[in-house]
């Protein structure tokens, strides 16, 4: 677990480099990841470049299938809806995130967008996965000063 929660936290440095807000997901399925990403909602102009949404069609794709049934996803953020939706919609079995989103979080923290059987870790490196998160908008409100 720890391999692979590293591996997200790796995505999401890469993304707050690249003036993104630091969320990182990869897709794991057999011990190996088949699927990454980062945000990217800035540089697409495209709200619903999420993490997630990029790492599980990366797994779709490097797999050519839209069932992710054995896989597990890994995230620094708990999911917004539109990604809990695609987290049930592509039948992945478990979800590991780091820090809750008490906001827009949908698996556990504001909403329950799951299906019974998904499996939801919370709280993996949480304060590291936080600690992107507050430097990057921290940073960004003294650019506004």
């Amino acid at each position: 677990m720890t391999k692979f929660m590293k591996a997200a936290i790796a995505e999401a440095e890469l993304a707050r480099d690249e003036g993104e807000v630091p969320v990182g997901a990869v897709v794991v399925l057999n011990g190996k990841i088949v699927g990454r990403g980062h945000n990217r909602v800035e540089a697409l102009n495209d709200p619903t470049a999420h993490a997630e949404i990029i790492a599980i069609t990366c797994a779709c794709t490097f797999l050519s299938d839209q069932r992710l049934k054995d896989a597990t996803l890994y995230v620094t953020l708990e999911p917004c809806p539109m990604c809990a939706g695609a987290i049930m919609l592509s039948r992945i079995k478990g979800c590991v995130y780091g820090t809750s989103d008490p906001i827009m979080g949908s698996l556990g923290s504001r909403y329950d967008i799951r299906r019974p059987e998904l499996k939801v870790v919370g709280g993996v490196f949480s304060e590291e996965c936080s600690n992107l998160l507050k430097e990057f908008f921290r940073d960004r409100r003294q650019e506004i000063v």
